[in-house]
């Protein structure tokens, strides 16, 4: 299974406030920024907890019926009606060789610890970091302490009208 991540950050590389608020990101994800042509890329989302919480608070679902496996010990809130939810708990390791069996193809894995715990695994193959111009001083990291270097290959930078830059990487193994 390829698993991606496709996220906003601030220009200080939090991609939330320490209590988890994305007040910072444009209204709306901003102008278009090719976030609806990655999400249409993907087959299932691989969320923690944390990120799960914030996002059933927003105005509206954003995965529509795509299947969202939330990482967890403890039990969920209920999702929204229509939304197909589950969640599960083991290793990054097991959560992948799962979601494969299960026929999943193309993953975007999103949330702090998360992200961290699928790079620090070498299950990420794609990053896509989209730099929002504000400097917000602290928050939730998207990158934490690693055990290892993990390489990556530029392969795309483009800029928007709005200030926003988005890069693309490969995963290096």
């Amino acid at each position: 299974m390829q698993a991606s991540v496709f996220v906003g950050t601030s220009v200080d590389g939090y991609i939330a406030r320490a209590d988890g608020a994305l007040d910072f990101l444009p209204p709306d994800g901003g102008e278009p920024h090719g976030y609806d042509e990655f999400i249409a890329s993907v087959d299932a989302l691989i969320i923690g907890r944390k990120t799960y919480q914030v996002v059933l608070a927003f105005d509206a679902w954003p995965y529509g019926a795509k299947p969202v496996f939330v990482l967890s010990t403890k039990e969920l809130p209920p999702p929204p009606a229509g939304a197909v939810v589950e969640r599960m708990t083991g290793s990054p390791e097991a959560i992948v060789s799962s979601l494969t069996r299960r026929g999943f193809r193309h993953a975007y894995v999103d949330g702090g610890a998360t992200i961290q715990a699928f790079l620090q695994a070498g299950l990420i193959q794609r990053l896509t970091i989209t730099r929002v111009p504000v400097i917000i001083g602290s928050g939730v990291a998207l990158f934490g302490p690693t055990t290892r270097d993990i390489q990556l290959k530029h392969t795309k930078t483009q800029q928007y009208a709005s200030g926003l830059v988005k890069s693309e990487y490969e995963v290096l193994v």
